[in-house]
């Protein structure tokens, strides 16, 4: 991370956007001055500097909903942190999820696990799964989509409601490898259904 401009803050304060690493969610805005940010560094639970207690202030020292600090970045201008966290819990002191009283949803682990594909994609193990069907193309990942749609249907129309899961998440799994393959992600799909909606 860059060096932040604490002199461009009123009284050495700059603004701190929290957003969950996870679901991307923004979760709250708070004040950071040099030894909030020391603090939350060293700690790795994000510190605030509180204006209307005048003090350093970790998030959750008294709901225990810490914000547990994943990564810190500072835009452009080195005036404003993006704080990427885990939250323990509600994030506003009101109990709700976010301070603009929003769910904290999102496909995060989605996220998480198109994250872990491209890696697979792009590295160089002999023995990953992953890996071994991108080496083999397109019509090799859009086989397998295929066979796992087709034992979808299958347990579908059985019983056993933990073969359907389990052939479901081969099929979601699969299906993330072949929007990877064709340059996309499953949040752009999202979108056309986003439009379709409206």
């Amino acid at each position: 991370m860059q060096n932040p401009d604490f002199s461009k803050g009123e009284n050495g304060l700059l603004p701190a956007i929290i957003q969950d690493s996870i679901t991307g969610k923004v979760l709250m805005l708070g004040y950071m001055n040099e030894e909030a940010l020391e603090k939350t560094q060293l700690t790795g639970k994000v510190t605030f500097y509180s204006r209307s207690k005048e003090r350093l202030w970790t998030k959750g020292e008294s709901s225990s909903n810490y914000l547990h600090l994943v990564d810190i970045s500072l835009d452009c201008d080195q005036d404003t942190f993006l704080i990427k966290a885990r939250p323990d819990g509600p994030t506003c002191h009101t109990g709700a999820d976010t301070c603009w009283n929003e769910k904290n949803e999102g496909i995060g682990f989605i996220n998480q696990l198109e994250a872990v594909i491209e890696g697979r994609k792009n590295g160089d193990s002999e023995k990953s799964y992953v890996k071994s069907l991108f080496d083999k193309g397109i019509n090799k990942i859009a086989q397998k989509v295929g066979e796992e749609a087709v034992e979808v249907v299958i347990e579908a129309k059985d019983d056993n409601e933990e073969l359907f899961l389990n052939e479901s998440a081969d099929l979601l799994f699969h299906y993330l490898i072949l929007l990877q393959a064709k340059g996309y992600k499953l949040q752009d799909v999202i979108k056309i259904l986003e439009e379709r909606h409206r």
